[in-house]
């Protein structure tokens, strides 16, 4: 399976990072492909709502950016995962932005190939997840029908059975 993880959390060494490496770690264990962007540190615009890809550019963003390379991997990618901090009740900012701009690679139709979502968050406190699941339900459950692999929250610092609990999914795709 080849997952794509987009990782919005700006501390290289943070909560967020710690469990995208327990599943990254663990997938590959078990044969699988993991692609992680770091979009904090790449070239990711927000969309302009230009409507150009629904239009003359038939799923083509206008915007030539880093957003790129995240298009070409889910082209083929099964799951995606979503990685961030909480920021007011949502995920980063920057992460948003990503999230943004696949109005463009979801048109005319979602990668067929793309099946499973996951999503890992971490917070300073256990209440902040609101926004966040509200998205994942709505947009990645819902509208785009994919499969819940799970929804991991850590509030102050990541534990153990946390990290366990996504090495576990990893290894059970």
């Amino acid at each position: 399976m080849k997952a794509v993880i987009l990782n919005g959390s700006p501390r290289p060494n943070g909560n967020t990072v710690k469990m995208a490496n327990a599943f990254t770690a663990a997938a590959a264990e078990t044969g699988h492909q993991v692609t992680r962007f770091d979009v904090c540190r790449m070239n990711i615009r927000g969309c302009l709502a230009c409507e150009y890809c629904h239009g003359k550019g038939n799923g083509e963003c206008v915007q030539k950016d880093d957003m790129d390379k995240i298009y070409a991997a889910l082209e083929d990618a099964e799951m995606l995962i979503l990685a961030s901090p909480i920021y007011y009740h949502g995920i980063s900012g920057q992460l948003k932005c990503a999230v943004d701009r696949f109005y463009a690679a979801l048109y005319p139709k979602a990668p067929e190939s793309l099946k499973y979502i996951s999503m890992f968050l971490a917070s300073g406190d256990k209440d902040q997840y609101t926004g966040a699941r509200f998205s994942f339900d709505g947009d990645f459950l819902g509208y785009l029908d994919l499969e819940d692999k799970g929804f991991f929250t850590s509030a102050g610092e990541v534990t153990e059975e946390t990290l366990n609990e996504i090495r576990n999914m990893a290894k059970a795709l």
